[in-house]
């Protein structure tokens, strides 16, 4: 009977997954506010896998509300990566320009 609760019954397909999405996809953005970090950072400090986040960093680019900062070695693994913001403030100079 776990196959028949709303996350797993094909009639009420996302759902739960929509939710989870949510509550990850807020979670991400609003460490961000406030921190510069990786994917792995982001990861580390949030409890939310890497996968999602490269997935969630996709969306939240396309929506013009996260860009990369600066690339250099992560904290959290050593190697070369960018570091995210959804901070406005840090955003490049190129995403401020004005239309008038």
């Amino acid at each position: 009977m776990e196959y028949l609760k709303a996350g797993n019954n094909p009639k009420h397909k996302g759902q739960g997954k929509d939710k989870g999405f949510e509550n990850q996809l807020k979670t991400i953005f609003q460490y961000l506010q406030h921190h510069i970090a990786t994917a792995s950072m982001i990861a580390e400090a949030t409890g939310v896998p890497q996968k999602n986040i490269c997935r969630y960093k996709r969306e939240l680019e396309k929506a013009g509300r996260l860009w990369e900062v600066e690339k250099r070695k992560c904290k959290a693994t050593g190697f070369k990566a960018w570091y995210l913001t959804t901070n406005f403030d840090y955003s490049p100079k190129s995403n401020q320009l004005s239309l008038f």
